[in-house]
């Protein structure tokens, strides 16, 4: 027996352990101070009336000699993937249900799709970056390269012309980052990608959080984007599934390499190694796209913002650089008075008792920048803002 090796090249997985360590430590020295996180990337509203009640006759259903269901299409049920093209469509991106494949989270397929890509593929992830894209490539050995995500560039890097990639990550809008692409962004994007035979995998799990119509939700918004681009999306946020589990990913017919459509082998992937998502979570899933589901969900979106925007205005009274937060439930800000991460981390928590997220721990260029989101009750936002202000203004 050999292991892989390349799961010892992966580097200990220490950010939110450390943060999480540090601040029970500190709650526990200090037990008269109130400790309020702004660092937690889990949402945490409960889930939409409307999703409740359609678990609930799901379940009763699967009571039911009738209505049992057992083995489920690997693909996802039609009932979903039908709702899913029909939100595309709201975009003006037409799919069929063939090209949609429904999964249990973004997370998962952004890792598995890397099986039906060969192993001497150029992978190019930014940095800072969402820490699953680099360590699945790792695992097995593939060679990454990265785009410098900067202040210079607004922390939204493109593949230079100057070095070739075969898979291209791109995140709008972006974890952790919150910054978003434009249209004319992404539409160079897909050039490069057109132009090198690349395939874009696009993460698009935080696409409910857009609002301004003129941001693109879907990379295949961009024209030909079909032809090199995979999709990734989430329920997690859009509708609170992080406990739920549930996802979809969108591979195009026109997707080619020669003459083999990625659609045949990501379907060939999944019937062998996935048995689908259970019928009572699909079932929740497709109440989200219900009229009495977008008004309930846009309502917990519209909660978050709040929380945002109470971020954003007290970074601007300060003074202090930021990006995302618009659309994005994430606030990445340049860390005060020349502190590095840890350092930032540690004296807000020491003398604020707010708990953030050190931005070194999602790459070498988030050094001396800092993570916060807006995944929290609103009462403690406002307080941990204040809080916030009072310390640096």
């Amino acid at each position: 027996m050999k292991i892989n090796e390349h799961y010892l090249d992966l580097k200990d997985s220490y950010l939110f352990s450390t943060v999480g360590r540090k601040a029970r430590t500190y709650a526990q020295e200090h037990p008269d101070r109130k400790v309020i996180s702004l660092g937690i990337g889990d949402v945490t509203l409960p889930l939409a009336p409307v999703v409740v009640d359609a678990m609930r006759a799901a379940a009763k259903e699967m009571g039911d000699a009738a209505t049992f269901r057992g083995y489920g299409p690997e693909q996802g049920y039609a009932f979903l993937r039908e709702a899913i093209q029909r939100y595309y469509a709201e975009r003006g991106v037409t799919l069929s249900a063939d090209e949609i494949f429904v999964s249990d989270g973004a997370k998962s397929d952004l890792g598995n799709l890397l099986d039906i890509f060969a192993l001497d593929n150029t992978v190019l992830i930014p940095d800072p970056v969402y820490p699953v894209y680099q360590d699945t490539n790792t695992m097995l050995g593939r060679q990454v390269i990265y785009a410098d995500a900067n202040a210079g560039n607004g922390f939204l890097p493109l593949p230079d012309d100057s070095v070739h990639a075969d898979v291209i990550y791109l995140c709008s809008p972006n974890n952790p980052t919150g910054a978003v692409y434009n249209r004319e962004q992404l539409t160079r994007g897909v050039a490069y990608a057109r132009r090198e035979h690349a395939v874009i995998l696009f993460d698009a799990a935080y696409e409910c959080f857009i609002r301004d119509p003129e941001i693109p939700h879907s990379i295949y918004q961009i024209e030909g984007a079909q032809e090199c681009a995979i999709e990734v999306c989430s329920f997690s946020k859009i509708a609170g599934f992080t406990g739920t589990r549930c996802g979809y990913t969108v591979v195009p017919m026109a997707l080619t390499s020669g003459d083999t459509k990625l659609n045949s082998l990501w379907l060939r992937r999944q019937t062998t190694k996935f048995n689908g998502v259970s019928y009572v979570v699909q079932k929740a899933a497709e109440a989200v796209f219900t009229p009495e589901g977008r008004v309930q969900i846009e309502t917990a979106i519209d909660y978050y913002h709040r929380n945002a925007q109470v971020m954003m205005q007290g970074m601007k009274d300060l003074g202090i650089w930021f990006t995302g937060g618009s659309a994005s439930p994430y606030i990445w800000l340049k860390c005060p008075r020349e502190m590095g991460s840890w350092e930032f981390f540690d004296f807000l928590l020491e003398n604020a008792s707010v708990v953030g997220t050190p931005g070194c721990g999602f790459g070498s260029n988030g050094e001396g920048f800092f993570r916060l989101t807006a995944f929290g009750n609103y009462e403690q936002t406002v307080e941990a803002v204040d809080r916030i202000k009072k310390l640096l203004g």
